[in-house]
């Protein structure tokens, strides 16, 4: 078995978990996340902790009982405390502004771009180069990170562009006369 299924999961007092057949529920302050469990996979809950184990010794059985454990230690934290990711803009001109579900992003094109934010992530704009992404699904909230970032990366010369906030930049030297 994985090292990261044999750890068990502890439920924090304020999170619901409900366990019917394949599927679990995790509901907790913050909202709900739903989640079908692999076949491979059984999952208990035993006084406030969840174990999760392979049904057969198979490889791939371990595998997804490693991911599974994975994800739903992520959708507890989710539902407790949420996920943010935040987003720093670099470059003269460059700017973002959220109304609404909406995000409109300067980024040295001819036109505005319009962003429209799905059902259950809050986006925030503090100052005219940061952008808060947050959210209960950690993969819902990085995806949409990464879109934003994907209309236009940071370049290596400069550096302008959209990053993460923890993210360094591989500068590139400039072309020498």
């Amino acid at each position: 078995m994985s090292r990261i299924a044999k750890k068990p999961i502890a439920v924090p007092g304020d999170v619901k978990i409900e366990i019917s057949g394949q599927d679990v529920q995790v509901k907790g302050p913050k909202g709900t996340l739903n989640y079908t469990i692999h076949t491979l996979v059984s999952v208990s809950l035993i006084d406030g902790t969840i174990n999760v184990t392979p049904c057969d010794e198979s490889q791939n059985g371990d595998a997804q009982a490693g991911t599974t454990r994975a994800l739903l230690s992520n959708m507890i934290v989710g539902v407790s405390t949420g996920y943010m990711r935040k987003l720093d803009i670099t470059g003269v001109g460059y700017r973002a502004a959220a109304k609404g579900n909406v995000v409109s992003l300067s980024l040295g094109y001819s036109h505005p771009i319009e962003f429209n934010v799905p059902t259950g992530i809050t986006v925030e704009t503090p100052t005219q180069t940061e952008i808060l992404i947050k959210g209960i699904d950690k993969q819902q909230v990085g995806q949409v990170a990464a879109n934003i970032r994907a209309y236009r990366r940071p370049e290596p010369y400069k550096g302008k562009g959209v990053r993460y906030a923890n993210e360094q930049i591989r500068r590139k030297e400039a072309k020498k006369t």
